[in-house]
């Protein structure tokens, strides 16, 4: 089945290979893509303006009880884990930290999979904690499609090892073959 929704998660060092994705993805792909990076709580941050100089899709910051529409890219805000619901809305919490974050990328990795199963497509880039690894291997077990970024070619390689080192089915790719794979499955 092919995936309808992209969902990114990152954190240290990822940022440039975010940019590098939105700009190179093809005018055609009309999915939803959530992106989950580690941010400071307490600054305001220009990404959502830096990411729509870089697409041509709209960018915007995730509100409460907001549905997911095609065509545009959205960022989870920061301190706020991102979650999924049945009706395809997302949902803000302001739970416990996990791995020390909030977003946290095993959370809304989790929850997407729970509600979209084989029709979520999950990337795991750069970052310097174990977040996200845990997430990706239960997206992995219900059958969607995980990515991580080659450790080679990620600033911090700490993340995408973790999630390689507790699941052997994840594709590990450079940012140019992530582009690839994103514009082919997509297409």
């Amino acid at each position: 089945m092919k995936p309808e929704l992209i969902v990114i998660g990152g954190s240290a060092g990822a940022f440039d290979a975010i940019l590098s994705i939105l700009n190179h993805l093809d005018k055609s792909i009309n999915v939803p893509i959530v992106i989950v990076l580690h941010r400071l709580k307490n600054t305001n941050s220009s990404f959502e303006d830096i990411l729509q100089r870089n697409t041509h899709y709209s960018v915007k910051e995730i509100e409460d009880k907001e549905k997911i529409e095609k065509g545009f890219i959205y960022t989870a805000p920061a301190d706020y884990h991102l979650l999924l619901e049945e009706d395809l809305c997302f949902s803000l919490d302001v739970s416990e930290t996990v791995n020390f974050s909030r977003p946290s990328i095993d959370v809304t990795f989790e929850s997407f999979s729970n509600i979209l199963k084989e029709k979520c497509c999950a990337i795991l880039l750069s970052g310097s904690n174990h977040d996200g690894a845990n997430g990706l291997k239960i997206i992995a077990q219900n059958n969607g499609t995980t990515i991580i970024q080659d450790c080679d070619e990620a600033e911090f390689a700490i993340m995408p090892k973790a999630a390689k080192n507790i699941c052997n089915q994840h594709q590990e790719l450079n940012t140019t073959n992530i582009i690839n794979t994103l514009n082919n499955e997509f297409c």
